[in-house]
């Protein structure tokens, strides 16, 4: 795709880079990654001044156009993070004379005068409090609004998330831009040697539902386990249920819990995955289980629909905006009713295949692409 802005004037762009980790991309590194994959091609009149926290991969510079910079030290606690952003930071952004400063983890710089685009995924912190340190929660409660007030422009994930900002801080509607997410293109079906091979490797040849993302509370995995329990009781099946992720934090209960679980031996922990091989858990799975208790967007939803495996999400936040008539939903605080729709899902082959069809058309609707052109309004609206 050629430039948008054909005759725009040359700009000096700064990006927030310091989640694009060479051990693992989740979340705000994998939204970055994918959108200036993208804007980085796009764009390629404009300079771009990637800002890492510590050392980087080469692979995160994207083009000739992009000048990596690290500013050290790693920003990995509240005292650090308000040192690098009002200190860091400021201080590239002098030297390079960057016009606008983009940030796709809900932070900016509260010191440095350049116009700033601000990405803000969801206000979970608000919601769902208990879930994160003390010390982190009070950096959120007390540096969101200032941060929503000093970017020029906002860009968040769903509508979802733009209602939730408007209701809890007082911002100009027309100052926030939403510019979704998406899963990536090597999200898609399998092949029946592959799924066969992908369920002898993880589940003994048995069918399986999967989960895909970190483990910690607010993906409510501890219902899931409830869920699961009552499923197989009702159903005497040997359906196994495979969760792929890490283990991100608080996660000791459940880890605990699992030891003296009735179905040890049908739970399957992968640990973090490589995205090939998360393509091929997905793609092999019965069915998708994303019950979480809050999400701005919930990309394994898509990356489930793509890969043409049926979900089952929750009916909160912004779950049924993205997924529409494509999934099953159910009440993320009863284990009950989710067990009720894998029961439903299980025998009913009909509706299953409906979902999948269904999910497929819906999945078309997001792609990267998009939501870096999106984001790339939003920005220029930041740059004045």
């Amino acid at each position: 795709m050629q430039s948008t802005d054909t005759f725009a004037p040359f700009m000096t762009i700064a990006v927030n880079t310091r989640f694009l980790l060479n051990d693992y991309l989740e979340g705000y590194g994998y939204f970055t990654y994918e959108t200036f994959q993208h804007i980085i091609k796009n764009h390629q009149e404009h300079q771009f001044i990637f800002i890492f926290d510590r050392k980087y991969d080469e692979r995160f510079v994207f083009g000739p156009n992009v000048t990596p910079i690290v500013a050290g030290p790693a920003a990995r606690h509240p005292l650090l993070w308000k040192f690098w952003y009002d200190v860091r930071v400021p201080a590239v952004l002098r030297k390079y004379k960057a016009e606008v400063f983009v940030s796709c983890d809900g932070f900016c710089s509260l010191t440095s005068k350049v116009p700033q685009c601000l990405v803000v995924h969801d206000l979970a912190f608000l919601h769902h409090p208990s879930f994160i340190k003390r010390t982190q929660l009070n950096f959120y409660k007390k540096y969101t609004p200032k941060f929503l007030a000093r970017a020029r422009g906002i860009a968040t994930v769903s509508e979802f998330s733009k209602k939730d900002i408007l209701t809890h801080y007082k911002i100009d509607p027309q100052k926030i831009d939403v510019v979704f997410s998406a899963a990536k293109e090597i999200f898609e079906p399998l092949t029946d040697e592959i799924r066969r091979e992908v369920k002898n490797k993880y589940t003994e040849d048995k069918e399986y539902f999967v989960y895909a993302g970190a483990i910690h509370p607010r993906k409510n995995l501890m219902n899931l386990l409830k869920a699961f329990s009552v499923f197989k009781k009702r159903q005497q099946t040997n359906m196994k249920l495979l969760l792929a992720g890490r283990l991100a934090w608080k996660y000791g209960s459940f880890t605990e819990s699992l030891k003296t679980y009735k179905y040890r031996d049908d739970v399957v922990l992968t640990g973090y995955v490589p995205e090939a091989e998360l393509v091929n858990i997905i793609g092999a799975a019965y069915g998708m289980l994303y019950p979480s208790l809050f999400e701005g967007f919930g990309v394994p939803v898509l990356e489930a629909m793509q890969c043409e495996i049926p979900v089952i999400t929750s009916a909160n936040s912004s779950m049924s905006e993205i997924a529409g008539e494509a999934a099953l939903y159910a009440d993320a605080n009863d284990h009950t009713d989710i067990a009720e729709k894998m029961m439903l899902l299980y025998k009913d082959e009909r509706l299953r295949k409906e979902l999948i069809t269904k999910g497929s058309k819906t999945a078309l609707q997001y792609n990267w692409e998009r939501t870096a052109d999106l984001l790339w309004q939003c920005i220029m609206k930041a740059a004045g």
